[in-house]
């Protein structure tokens, strides 16, 4: 309320009256109406003073994935007078601007984030466990418990999955028909052959102008993250008695055959740290990508099919977990901020934000619900990424991931760019070697 707009407005309409008797009866008036809206106005602050108000901290994509969950806070919102939660995006690079905030003492109420970084946070003294609550819940014994284990550290839960899903490979069939491809490969050998088959010189100048397959270049996680299936697919590891593991023959093996993809002329590499990105796969360049149901391609008009990740040894490929951290604040915003996370967890929001993104319910009802089997069978591609479930595992969570992360990083770009796979995975072991136990 503008009170020095009122107060000159009531003395302009004073100066206007010539009648003294009206003169006071009208400060009368006036002064009691001017009594009322102070204590309106005084009520609605305290009122405002019992809302807490919490910053949630995410950087879901694409935009379209966004917009469903910024609804769906909205809708929270709407039904929690008490409790208002606003959704913030945070852009690229985001572990920084997280860090800073912590040490600063200034972290946001929620973060949406990778499980990976549980270790780190931890560390910092920066999350809460969740157990004891999550025990207290009814609601607990619609999350399917292989998926909660994934996210413990140290015998505590330290997060609660936003949604879960798992790498496949999507293409397109009618570039595929055209190369004449009529199975799907189930192998390393026979993917290779198939990325051959797709990489097409159509004008002779050694530059084709269709691949096979992109690949992510790049030393960020997402690189990581995609490789990792095939490194499972071999039966490796990267982590052996909480250590870090990168020269054992699996992992050399599932980066050798990437490398192998590039010799043969078969493979588009992405921009740096964009291989999320699939402007080449829609526009026809590539013919192939690694990537997950959350993917714009399954709102666009191309025509698209998926397939399991093949493998070497036996079928695997990664989940695709994103998380809530209950940040450490004050006992009162923590309180609220769990009001959040178990709205998180229903059914209703894990029915609407699977439907809307395409990821995987997290929430057992919600997956058995009448509107997510209508999707499923409207997208039937989604099929694939439930049936993997069985044979999909998780990356390390561990207090050293973001190191290992990082090396392991740095030895898929140095292969995708010549280096041997052999040489690099040690290059990187070595220095993990002389940092981790100071880690």
């Amino acid at each position: 309320m503008n009170f020095t707009l009122f107060k000159s407005q009531i003395q302009k309409t004073f100066r206007q009256m010539t009648n003294s008797a009206w003169r006071l009866s009208l400060v009368g008036i006036i002064l009691s109406i001017f009594l009322i809206l102070l204590y309106g106005c005084q009520g609605t602050l305290q009122n405002n003073d019992r809302v807490i108000n919490l910053s949630l901290w995410q950087s879901i994509n694409p935009p379209a994935n966004r917009d469903v969950f910024n609804k769906l806070v909205n809708k929270f919102n709407q039904t929690h007078t008490d409790i208002q939660v606003e959704s913030i995006f945070i852009g690229q690079p985001q572990l920084p601007k997280i860090l800073t905030a912590v040490v600063g003492n200034t972290p946001p109420d929620i973060l949406s984030f990778d499980p990976q970084l549980t270790g780190q946070f931890m560390e910092l003294g920066a999350i809460r466990p969740l157990e004891e609550w999550l025990d207290k819940l009814p609601l607990k014994s619609e999350i399917s418990p292989n998926l909660l284990e994934e996210l413990k550290l140290d015998d505590h839960l330290w997060s609660i999955p936003l949604y879960t899903s798992n790498l496949g490979i999507f293409y397109r069939p009618k570039l595929f028909q055209a190369a004449g491809i009529t199975q799907i490969p189930k192998t390393w050998e026979e993917l290779r052959e198939v990325a051959k088959k797709l990489t097409i010189d159509r004008n002779g100048d050694n530059k084709p102008e269709q691949y096979g397959m992109l690949l992510p270049l790049g030393k960020g996680e997402w690189t990581v993250f995609s490789w990792f299936p095939f490194l499972l697919g071999a039966g490796g590891e990267v982590v052996t008695n909480n250590r870090p593991n990168l020269t054992n023959q699996a992992a050399i093996s599932a980066l050798q055959f990437w490398q192998n993809l590039m010799k043969d002329g078969s493979v588009m590499l992405s921009p740096p740290e964009r291989g999320y990105e699939e402007d080449a796969f829609i526009t026809g360049r590539v013919a192939m990508q690694i990537t997950g149901p959350w993917t714009y391609i399954m709102k666009s008009n191309v025509d698209y099919e998926v397939f399991p990740i093949p493998a070497s040894v036996e079928p695997a490929t990664v989940t695709a977990t994103g998380i809530l951290y209950l940040m450490k604040t004050t006992p009162a915003r923590e309180k609220a901020a769990l009001k959040f996370l178990e709205y998180v967890l229903s059914e209703d929001f894990q029915k609407e934000w699977s439907v809307g993104t395409g990821f995987l319910p997290v929430n057992i009802k919600a997956g058995q619900s009448e509107a997510f089997k209508k999707f499923i069978s409207k997208k039937p591609v989604l099929k694939v990424f439930m049936e993997q479930i069985s044979v999909a595992l998780p990356r390390p969570i561990i207090a050293g991931y973001s190191r290992l992360s990082d090396s392991l990083g740095r030895a898929i770009e140095a292969t995708l760019l010549g280096e041997s796979a052999e040489k690099a995975l040690r290059a990187a072991q070595e220095r993990l070697e002389l940092i981790w136990d100071d880690k």
